[in-house]
């Protein structure tokens, strides 16, 4: 079992380090609010640090999920500067590939392994230790750090050099915007025709048009409900990730471009906490 740290408990990050915690890794745990550190200690019985580099002094590996590529930066430097030699720090933010390079480039002067590694899955996959992780990085440190992200995994893949992850993530947040405006529009119709949402999903999920969204919030769509953890606020700052990268790479991004502006609807109405399945209050607005 490993001595490791985790940056930031937010809604992904609190359940993520408990997992650590009971696959038998010794955790030491910092987050800006240190009062909400300080529950997770008391909780899992682990270790509450007043600063970054307490909780990652003489750990051998450090996980981090924040905010955005501010905030990577903000926390992957005193944590890089602070860590030991030979150690590894793996980045669960959702992130612009630029920044998971630039730290590639820091740990890489301290000799500290970076791995790139954003996440889906929402927070019912951070509680339930059901998460899809994306990796970047070089493959002898991956080899080491898949087996600590095992303990809030369901499915993880190397993808190829730092930066590889957070494009993959890219990819991912592409496909859900487009499923979710399909799906919103399907409900939208499906509503004005007359018909019983959770009758309708029953007949087709099993058909080509079958997805994780369509099985976990068509109904809840269908019944106005739309708190279920990955808030609109988020989704754009991802969207705005992919359109630069697709910006600087040449690629085509005309959909999810639309979509982000309709998510842009969506903040104007109130919904920047309401998750991503709320694309269909603006079409019954």
């Amino acid at each position: 079992m490993a001595n490791l740290a985790f940056l930031g408990l937010g809604v992904m990050g609190y359940p993520m380090a408990g997992h650590l915690v009971a696959a038998g890794h010794s955790v030491a745990v910092w987050n800006r609010s240190a009062d909400k550190s300080a529950k997770w200690a008391e909780k899992h019985a682990g270790t509450s640090a007043t600063d970054i580099e307490t909780a990652v002094k003489d750990v051998d590996m450090v996980m981090m999920c924040v905010g955005n590529d501010n905030d990577v930066y903000a926390v992957a430097k005193p944590a890089i500067a602070a860590m030991k030699s030979g150690s590894i720090l793996v980045d669960h933010t959702t992130a612009s590939a630029k920044c998971a390079r630039a730290c590639y480039e820091l740990a890489n002067v301290c000799n500290i392994g970076f791995i790139d590694a954003p996440i889906s899955g929402g927070e019912a996959g951070a509680v339930n230790g059901a998460l899809t992780i994306m990796c970047g990085g070089d493959i002898d440190i991956f080899a080491k750090a898949e087996p600590v992200m095992d303990a809030y995994a369901k499915a993880m893949k190397h993808m190829g050099p730092t930066g590889a992850g957070q494009l993959t993530k890219m990819v991912n947040q592409i496909c859900i915007a487009g499923t979710l405006q399909g799906l919103s529009e399907a409900v939208h119709f499906a509503k004005r025709a007359g018909l019983d949402i959770d009758e309708v999903v029953e007949a087709i999920e099993q058909g080509a048009a079958q997805s994780w969204q369509m099985d976990n919030r068509a109904s809840t769509m269908g019944r106005g409900e739309f708190d279920f953890g990955f808030a609109v606020d988020w989704m754009r700052k991802d969207l705005k990730i992919a359109i630069e990268a697709a910006d600087e790479n040449g690629a085509n991004l005309a959909m999810t471009k639309m979509v982000d502006g309709y998510y842009e609807d969506v903040q104007n109405m109130g919904g920047n906490r309401w998750d991503t399945s709320s694309l269909l209050k603006r079409l019954e607005n």
